[in-house]
């Protein structure tokens, strides 16, 4: 079963209904010895990095991913799912993630593009937008390089290992939009509003988590 972690936010039914269209099994839960149990973990994500801390703090959930990570289960972050992994957000001042990766999460700043192409840009990031693959995996498994998937976010991550970074976007500049270290996956985009490519990507994820 792959458990998707419910902290009070997310795209939590959305993602459900991704695995369970591909036939794979998962749940949505914020109980430990599910969590424990599984196959996987996916941590959805959509609103604050502090709040998500809070209430995954609130849940008693930040030990239990770090300790289910530490033992080499599948991990797949979405959005701020991916954020929370790095050491800190400036979004609302500053505040701490669980440091599992090295690295900051900041905002978009458009101040230092040309004056007519910041006019086209708009925080959040939110549509269609490619994904150049920068290393080679199983996550993008029958997915050709440069596809697009579907973004909504004012914040990026910026890690300290570049090796960690498996996918790159460009917005007004390059910026990390998937990390893979490990059994840690994440990305930025939202799979499960990313058609046929996101789905390919969840059950990618699967079939990861069958090999791990």
């Amino acid at each position: 079963m792959i458990a998707i972690i419910d902290y009070g936010m997310g795209n939590l039914k959305s993602v459900l209904k991704a695995f369970l269209k591909l036939g794979i099994k998962a749940s949505i839960t914020s109980n430990i010895n599910d969590i424990k149990n599984s196959r996987g973990i996916v941590l959805p994500g959509v609103g604050a990095f502090a709040d998500c801390m809070k209430n995954l703090d609130r849940l008693k959930l930040i030990e239990t991913i770090e300790k289910e990570i530490t033992t080499g289960k599948p991990y797949f972050g979405i959005c701020l799912g991916l954020q929370i992994l790095f050491s800190e957000s400036e979004e609302f001042g500053f505040c701490k993630g669980m440091n599992i990766l090295k690295g900051k999460v900041n905002r978009f700043n458009f101040e230092n593009i040309s004056q007519n192409e910041n006019l086209t840009l708009k925080v959040p990031h939110m549509g269609w937008n490619s994904v150049e693959f920068t290393k080679k995996h199983l996550l993008f498994t029958d997915i050709p390089n440069n596809s697009y998937f579907y973004f909504v976010h004012s914040y990026y991550v910026i890690p300290e290992e570049s090796d960690i970074i498996a996918g790159k976007t460009n917005y007004g500049y390059d910026f990390t939009s998937i990390v893979i270290k490990d059994n840690i996956l994440a990305v930025q985009f939202h799979p499960e509003k990313s058609q046929t490519n996101g789905l390919k990507i969840l059950n990618n994820f699967n079939n990861f988590c069958n090999k791990c």
